[in-house]
């Protein structure tokens, strides 16, 4: 059943990452682009803009679903993604600091800056689910909630008064318009990491089964949470510095394939970044069509398809959270 899966979910993102690159405000065909002067306007186009654009999807939309599913083997709870913890909310709000204080900052401090900010915003959220005595699975996503909804008021706050207000609100609706050769390579971090969860994909799902399991099993629980962490904050790092935030692609692709292959982690891993990949993509091209030639932020799009899977989940397993 995997392996027909997985081979579905290859068709469908190489599908959509055609389509993708045929999609946009000027008419180009792929195949005349393809076969223009490397100098000609088509050429151009396809290779400065869409193709950056379409890798800049796969690459973010595999991340993002990859780490969601490691956030939820932390937090032993599958209604908790990057988006949903505070961990997007504090990139952003690093974003928002560093162009405060240093606005020519290089893209290497940037991303150490905003994975700093994202890697805080993970543990205040792990540390506050550890100070609240869980009567029920629903009190993780609402500690997470309650934080994303402090965070972001403290940024919105924050910026009113540094005259940044339209900056934050860029940052905080996740958009792939401005990804263009030279601006999107940061994404192949984000890939290399998502490589490294797919190796260790074993061990963190030890760790989904307690701290007290995996000490016997002889893995290192607190090194392993550490790891995890830092993968879960350098992922959601990389999208908010090139994108914006992203919402619910860690919930819904981790909870898709759950539902349908149930929870063998190291069988699923690369299903759940194939379908992370092939969500924004579709999300994409649909805003991009929606009212074309112009566009609706991806994240739009995610923010009520996420919603109405949010909700699925919840009805789905409405025995386990009473």
């Amino acid at each position: 059943m995997s392996w027909v899966l997985l081979v579905v979910l290859l068709t469908l993102v190489l599908g959509l990452a055609i389509w993708s690159l045929n999609v946009g405000a000027s008419r180009m065909n792929l195949l005349n682009a393809l076969g223009a002067d490397p100098d000609d306007r088509l050429s151009k186009i396809l290779f400065a803009s869409r193709l950056p654009r379409t890798l800049a999807l796969m690459l973010a939309g595999a991340g993002l679903a990859v780490a969601g599913l490691i956030l939820q083997m932390m937090a032993r709870n599958r209604l908790v993604e990057p988006s949903t913890v505070g961990t997007m909310e504090a990139a952003a709000l690093g974003m928002l600091m560093l162009a405060w204080l240093v606005p020519g900052a290089t893209l290497a401090l940037r991303f150490a800056v905003v994975s700093l900010f994202a890697l805080g915003g993970t543990l205040l959220f792990l540390a506050v689910l550890q100070r609240i005595p869980l009567r029920s699975a629903l009190i993780v996503p609402l500690v997470g909630l309650v934080l994303v909804g402090v965070v972001a008021a403290g940024s919105g706050l924050l910026a009113q008064q540094l005259d940044l207000a339209q900056a934050l609100r860029a940052w905080s609706s996740g958009d792939f318009s401005a990804v263009l050769r030279g601006r999107y390579e940061l994404l192949w971090v984000a890939a290399g990491l998502t490589l490294a969860a797919m190796l260790a994909a074993d061990r963190f799902a030890v760790i989904g089964m307690g701290k007290d399991f995996a000490t016997n099993v002889g893995v290192n629980y607190g090194l392993l949470i550490g790891l995890g962490l830092l993968l879960v904050a350098m992922i959601s790092a990389s999208v908010v510095v090139v994108a914006g935030v992203i919402p619910f692609v860690g919930l819904i692709a981790p909870n898709l394939v759950r539902w349908v292959c149930g929870d063998q982690l190291r069988r699923s891993i690369p299903l759940v970044a194939l379908l992370g990949a092939a969500l924004l993509l579709a999300a994409d091209i649909a805003g991009r069509l929606l009212i074309h030639p112009f566009e609706v932020p991806s994240s739009s799009l995610l923010a009520i398809v996420g919603c109405l899977a949010f909700l699925f989940i919840l009805f789905q397993g409405r025995r386990q959270w009473v």
